[in-house]
């Protein structure tokens, strides 16, 4: 019973996110140069701004929230513990691009491979996870597909758990906007990690891609991504108040476009927000 009962919860929030793309509250002033984008008040699923929400691309390392959804999950139901080591197969330690540099053979705590992700995007720590809780990477991506239909991510498919450049391997502004909300709800205390700043690990110290986290008021996640043929992505989370915003960039030029137009579509929410609080209260 319990178990329906979420499931019918969970039923009833993405219909509310689905149904609410036909109100979108337009800001004519808003000008995106990336291929999409989507602007989301998290507590109601309100979308405020969408450009181009359906176009399918490579997802590239924002593909590691569904990842860490399944993980936070798994932890949750008692399959898996934070304290678990993990043994680094030769699989993942030559896994390529954003790495935390575990080694083959090693025994590495899975807490710590979850920062590795959270923060500094680690592609070697993605693999290793995939592999302790799906049994192999293939189970795990399953997994991953299969979440992304329960959540109400309709347009989307994955290959891998990094987000490395994959065949077949595809989502949309729309369906990263759901995933995003869906996560921060089911695992409100994420943001302490997305937050974090630096990881350290074996004496390598690397930083946050997420350059909001360093300039933009009350940003604290969530997960930035890139590959060539797509471009620049990010999700970006902000609250003030009890107002908290997703925003969702993909396709930038580059890091600076990817960052100035995250801040625009927060700046330009917040305001939206705090004009129809005070008509309220008028």
């Amino acid at each position: 019973m319990k178990q329906t009962t979420v499931k019918y919860s969970l039923l009833l929030s993405i219909l509310a996110v689905l149904f609410s793309w036909p109100l979108l509250c337009h800001a004519d002033d808003i000008k995106i140069t990336s291929r999409s984008a989507v602007l989301m008040e998290m507590h109601s699923g309100r979308v405020l701004f969408s450009h181009n929400a359906d176009e399918r691309m490579q997802p590239a390392s924002i593909t590691k929230i569904l990842s860490l959804y399944i993980a936070d999950e798994a932890i949750n139901k008692g399959q898996t513990r934070l304290s678990d080591q993990v043994i680094i197969s030769r699989n993942a330690w030559r896994t390529g691009g954003s790495k935390m540099f575990i080694q083959a053979g090693s025994s590495i705590p899975l807490d710590e491979l979850i920062k590795g992700i959270a923060v500094v995007s680690a592609n070697d720590a993605s693999v290793a996870l995939a592999e302790h809780i799906g049994g192999s990477v293939e189970r795990f991506v399953a997994q991953m597909n299969n979440k992304a239909r329960e959540l109400g991510m309709f347009n989307s498919q994955f290959v891998n758990p990094n987000g490395l450049p994959a065949k077949g391997q595809f989502s949309t502004a729309r369906d990263m906007v759901v995933l995003a909300r869906c996560y921060l709800q089911r695992f409100p205390q994420a943001v302490n990690l997305h937050s974090e700043q630096y990881f350290t690990y074996n004496n390598i110290t690397q930083r946050n891609r997420n350059s909001l986290l360093r300039h933009y008021p009350d940003a604290d996640g969530l997960k930035t991504g890139w590959v060539a043929k797509a471009g620049y992505h990010i999700i970006a989370t902000a609250k003030r108040g009890n107002t908290r915003l997703i925003a969702v960039v993909m396709g930038a030029k580059n890091p600076g476009i990817r960052s100035r137009e995250a801040e625009m579509l927060l700046d330009e929410g917040f305001r939206m927000i705090g004009e129809q609080n005070r008509r309220r209260q008028g």
